[in-house]
């Protein structure tokens, strides 16, 4: 879990979740989208895939990134059960 939150604690990394919830994209695509070096931008995929919020297929010279919807739903169950029941009292 503690790579999961490292992935998470990046707001370049986010901004990557985020534009993959469009739609899978390559890495140039997602380089395209911000100031960043390319290898930079390696590094960030890279990280997500650690923490395995996103996947990734290589097809010849390009590799695309599909996000991992799986752990996104494990961790909104796993955050979800900190929030207090409606019928509880403060």
């Amino acid at each position: 879990m503690n790579t999961l939150f490292k992935a998470l604690n990046d707001p370049t990394r986010r901004a990557i979740l985020e534009l993959l919830r469009e739609r899978p994209l390559t890495a140039g695509e997602i380089a395209d989208q911000f100031s960043f070096s390319k290898p930079t931008i390696s590094h960030h995929l890279d990280l997500l895939r650690q923490a395995d919020l996103v996947s990734s297929d290589k097809q010849g010279q390009f590799v695309t990134y599909t996000l991992n919807m799986t752990v996104m739903d494990e961790l909104l169950g796993w955050l979800l059960q900190f929030k207090p029941s409606s019928d509880s009292t403060p």
